[in-house]
């Protein structure tokens, strides 16, 4: 079911397009519209340039359109002027880069010597920046310096370029572990941009926090500053269009410590080269007896691409810190610092001195809740916030949609679910998600209204757009090649043509991953459909904000998916509207990060006492205490050195090495690329690999030397990786003894492997069979949340032996998909196993995990509000309609046993025992 159809197409769609408006009063005559939230317009609070911003940035600016600033960009741009660090954390299109921009270019243009590092997630993303800082200011020379900057032009840059454009992985893999070639430029350093800084989360936010930390040492290396109060803590704000004090014009003072020589200049060891996806994909990955396993584990809050090493870095003792360092106490970390309030400063650290940045930093952020306490720990700096949005809105109208019951006896057509919904599980009793986002795609297409539609796999992206093809083909015949799927693992080119191609108009609608969720300037939009709760509110609403980008009113589209989740968001949108967005959560000092980025600084310059306080203080002392036990690192008079002759490889993602090239053997052609976690399920041998509408059959995978041979094919099947999974614990942080009912937060090892995949059927699902594979197991250690109860308080509460297997199944599937609702994750960040009786408890139990090494802090959050927590899966799994079970309740698209056993109605039983002996406390 889409949009209600015309009785006839229109072949000029340029002559039929319909406002937002008029396409949703026709939506909303749908019965599957659940909800409908008018978000109004909003007028914009424009103030007079601040006095400091040079008259000829001004009239650039004013070439371009902008004659004032909004009141949010001049307050941010001033607290930065000022030497203050800030956050500017407003909604999408409020034009935060100019809040940079402003301060930064100033710099450049008072002092000729100065210079300026910007930071983006994504190499498109700085690309967009690259267009509007040449457009404004040539003479600083901007560029970017990524992987796919020619080797000849590298050199260049760093002798020219006053504005370098780059991401976290080329800042950790090049710049700094070769920063004596970098002395100049570093020495020079006055502002640090770190955009879409909402983007480092979890396992990659803690790598990145101590990315920023290195940079800001190596930085201070070379122009060093004094311990002491920051000049932030003491010096209040000006006034927006005051005159502040000159400080940011003055001449850095020359190096104090000469630039190491001898390097090799033409080697560049470690510069990415590749993008790959950081985002999960499509395939499913099932887990041992109801078992749910996370899709990898890097951070898949956002399909962004990386860079990759050009020449494999071999693997040293960096994992020894992994091992040995000890767990530091965490509260330091997770402690919220900062006001969310325009214009305040958070608390500051006291009892000890604050190691000072030379180089003011400016963060950008998506609306987040306690933004400076996410900065602060980001980049170990007090951070002021600015919260208040003073930029104009168009009204957005937002809809919840559920997919229609399919008919009885009727089930949907295989080829229409989405990879990462599919299962062995018993056919969905609704229309596919994926059909719903495409009819929706076509009918908007067809009604002039330019769309982009979110899918959260890249192979439900390939879907989405080949049905929204063959659609309007149907209609309005060439039609459809105006419509392309979007997603990384694309081939630069690809990319860089789709996204001219789409803010051009020669593309009318793209199906996308979330890999343009970013902050890349997509005008002309007028609606999203968003394809299934994309897992926070924070992406929620940013990928609704690409729609409507240039002021006008915009249409959002929320299609719920047949999960637990979504089913449980489309009818209870209080949960999604008027509340506030979710905290990033990112851990430091979470050893598994702080060990292996502690070897990288000792590997860049002597690790000294001072440098230790930089890292974290207790937790890095103690973690180099076990790195020099281990023999990664040997103490010296001077500092504990690296012990090794090639540098550490740290991989900041998490994705496990370098991305798996995707070659056609008849041709040589690269086609892509797929992130290493992801390949054991996307590019196993005999796969079935889709690539813009044309498929593709996996002959080899080679993963020694990272490539997939595959060959053009169109079989009448597709293929489904199955692996098994197993959990031992091996420590217990915290208990709470609630009789008959534990609830346990600790340390686990989780072994993961795919052993065989299914071929089925195109149209009717039938499995033809199933072939083993032969692929390495991989280990995961990180942290669980898990729960016991006992058998007898299971047969009082009415479950029966036999049913005892499927109902803990069943409420660990809940369980998982309800997470999300509680924690900044969504349910591919974690995963599960429920057993009738576990070898380390001896008793029934439930285990939830982190899918991230070390963890990332959801398991933790999970164990802080457990009551709340399970209250709400219990209400989820009771509430549903069904009669024994479905995906919008207790089935899961990850299990690795088909879904089987599962028992509804007794774990609707079971889940009333807990909760019946564990306390509100315990929410």
């Amino acid at each position: 079911m889409g949009f209600p159809h015309t009785s006839a197409r229109v072949h000029d769609v340029s002559h039929t397009a319909v406002a937002p408006a008029e396409l949703l009063r026709r939506l909303h005559t749908s019965p599957s519209v659940t909800h409908v939230e008018i978000v109004p317009p909003a007028a914009g609070d424009p103030v007079e340039w601040p006095s400091w911003v040079p008259s000829a940035l001004r009239s650039a600016l004013a070439a371009r359109g902008v004659t004032r600033p909004w009141r949010h960009q001049a307050e941010a741009a001033t607290l930065a002027r000022d030497g203050r660090h800030v956050v500017i954390a407003t909604g999408t299109a409020s034009g935060k880069s100019l809040a940079y921009l402003l301060p930064a270019l100033t710099a450049l243009d008072a002092d000729p010597k100065a210079t300026v590092l910007y930071l983006a997630p994504t190499k498109a993303l700085a690309a967009d920046q690259l267009r509007a800082v040449t457009a404004l200011a040539p003479q600083v020379r901007p560029a970017c310096y990524d992987g796919d900057t020619p080797s000849e032009e590298r050199e260049w840059i760093r002798a020219n370029s006053r504005f370098i454009l780059t991401n976290p992985d080329m800042l950790h893999h090049s710049i700094l572990p070769h920063h004596h070639l970098w002395s100049t430029f570093l020495r020079r350093l006055t502002y640090v941009v770190v955009d879409e800084c909402h983007v480092y989360r979890g396992l990659f936010g803690s790598h990145v926090a101590h990315v920023l930390r290195r940079l800001r040492r190596m930085a201070d290396r070379y122009a060093p500053v004094p311990f002491g109060p920051d000049p932030a803590d003491t010096a209040p704000p000006n006034a927006v269009g005051e005159e502040p004090p000159n400080t940011l014009g003055e001449k850095p003072p020359t190096a104090a410590v000469p630039a190491r020589r001898g390097a090799d200049v033409a080697r560049h060891a470690g510069d990415p080269a590749h993008e790959v996806s950081l985002s999960v994909s499509e395939a499913t990955v099932p887990a041992q007896h109801g078992g749910d396993t996370p899709r990898h584990a890097g951070d898949p809050a956002h399909e962004v691409t990386r860079s990759a090493p050009e020449a494999a870095v071999p693997a040293q003792h960096a994992g020894d810190a992994r091992r040995h360092a000890a767990d530091p106490a965490r509260a330091d970390t997770r402690a919220g610092r900062g006001a969310g309030a325009r214009g305040q400063a958070g608390p500051r650290r006291r009892g000890r001195a604050v190691r000072r940045s030379r180089a003011v930093f400016v963060l950008a952020s998506a609306t987040s809740g306690d933004p400076a306490a996410a900065a602060e720990r980001l980049t170990g700096l007090p951070v002021t916030a600015v919260t208040a949005d003073g930029s104009p809105r168009g009204g957005v109208t937002f809809a919840l949609w559920e997919p229609p019951l399919l008919p009885p006896g009727l089930s949907g057509d295989p080829t229409e679910l989405d990879p990462d919904d599919d299962s062995l599980a018993a056919p969905s009793v609704r229309r596919s998600a994926l059909r719903e986002t495409a009819d929706l795609l076509t009918d908007a297409i067809t009604h002039g209204v330019r769309t982009l539609a979110f899918v959260r796999s890249r192979r439900g992206a390939e879907v989405v757009a080949s049905i929204a093809r063959r659609s309007l083909d149907e209609a309005v015949p060439g039609l459809g090649r105006r419509v392309a799927a979007y997603r990384a693992g694309y081939l630069r080119e690809e990319r860089r043509t789709l996204e001219r191609a789409l803010l051009t108009g020669e593309l009318l609608g793209m199906a996308s991953t979330n890999a343009l969720e970013l902050g890349v300037d997509l005008v002309g939009l007028d609606a999203v459909i968003i394809c299934g709760y994309p897992g926070t509110r924070a992406s929620l609403w940013q990928q609704a904000g690409r729609a409507g980008r240039s002021g006008g009113e915009a249409l959002a589209v929320l299609v719920a998916r047949d999960d637990p989740l979504d089913t449980y968001l489309v009818h209870h949108p209080d949960a999604l509207f008027g509340r506030p967005v979710e905290a990033t959560v990112l851990d430091p000092a979470n050893p598994y990060v702080l060990g292996p980025q502690l070897c990288c600084a000792a590997n860049e310059a002597p690790l000294t006492a001072d440098d230790l306080e930089l890292f974290g203080g207790a937790p890095a002392e103690a973690t180099v205490a076990a790195l020099v036990r281990s023999g990664s690192l040997r103490r010296r008079p001077t500092g504990f050195f690296w012990t090794h002759r090639t540098r550490p490889d740290v991989d900041l993602r998490g994705e496990g090495g370098s991305p798996v090239n995707v070659v056609e053997s008849a041709t040589g052609r690269l086609l892509g690329t797929v992130d290493p976690a992801s390949s054991h399920f996307i590019v196993h041998p005999g796969a079935v690999y889709l690539h813009q509408g044309s498929s593709f059959v996996v002959e080899e995978l080679h993963l020694d030397d990272a490539v997939a041979l595959v060959r053009a094919e169109e079989p009448d099947w597709t293929t489904h990786a199955r692996d098994v999974t197993s959990l031992a614990v091996t420590s217990v942080r915290e208990r709470f003894d609630a009789g008959p009912v534990g609830l346990f937060l600790g340390e686990v090892d989780v072994h993961g492997q795919v052993v065989s995949y299914q071929r089925r059927r195109i149209g009717s699902g039938e499995v033809i069979d199933t072939r083993p594979l032969d692929l390495p197991v991989r280990e995961l250690h990180t942290v669980a949340v898990w729960f016991t109860i006992t058998p007898e308080a299971l047969e009082a509460a009415g479950v029966e032996p036999a049913d005892v297997p499927g109902a803990l199944h069943a409420a660990e599937h809940a369980a998982i998909g309800l997470l999300p609702l509680v924690a900044t994750c969504d349910r591919w960040d974690i995963g599960g196993i429920s057993t009738a009786a576990h070898p380390d408890t001896g008793l029934p139990t439930v285990f939830v995990y982190d899918g991230h090494p070390g963890g990332a802090g959801f398991a933790e959050r999970a164990h802080a509000v457990a009551a709340d927590w399970l209250r709400a899966t219990r209400e989820a799994i009771h509430s549903c309609a069904c009669e024994t079970g479905c995906p919008a309740c207790v089935q899961s698209p990850k299990c690795g046993n088909g879904n089987n056993p599962l028992a509804k109605d007794a774990a609707v039983r079971v889940l009333d025992a807990v909760l019946a002996a564990l306390p509100t406390a315990a929410g």
